[in-house]
């Protein structure tokens, strides 16, 4: 009974993912793994979001050595692997966010040792990123700023 709890707890996230994906001003979204940043999802063009930076700092696979690779209990079969280009842009994306939520989480932790991080909003110019912890995963959503 628990596996299909699991499968249906995993099926309805999926649906969610697509329900938001189809959302206006959604432009992207990444699923990372809550206890190394590594890329579990991702969705929409990353690369237009943010272009990969770094062609020459990568391994043989493609990948950044400083980034981890998504391991057999995650979601790695979905990584969005369409180009290098695109895999690198998630990937140093995922580097970032993940740095910044680990930031953010060490100074709530210092301001208020009971209290823990929710969500994070980080609004630009032309753009918003929206974080959102979860025990295994951080999921991060990037939609268009919205006129004031």
């Amino acid at each position: 009974m628990e596996k299909n709890m699991g499968t249906v707890n995993i099926e309805s996230m999926e649906e969610a993912l697509r329900r938001l994906s189809k959302k206006p001003g959604v432009k992207g979204w990444l699923m990372l793994d809550r206890s190394n940043g590594a890329v579990l999802k991702t969705n929409g063009q990353i690369a237009t979001i943010r272009p990969a930076k770094s062609t020459s700092n990568t391994d043989n696979n493609g990948a950044s050595p400083s980034l981890p690779m998504p391991t057999g209990a995650s979601f790695s079969a979905d990584v969005n692997t369409n180009t290098n280009n695109e895999t690198q842009a998630a990937q140093e994306l995922a580097s970032m966010v993940w740095s910044f939520m680990s930031s953010a989480g060490s100074l709530v932790g210092e301001i208020d040792a009971e209290d823990e991080l929710k969500l994070l909003r980080l609004r630009t110019r032309k753009q918003e990123f929206v974080i959102v912890p979860e025990p295994k995963y951080l999921l991060v959503v990037i939609h268009d700023t919205p006129p004031v």
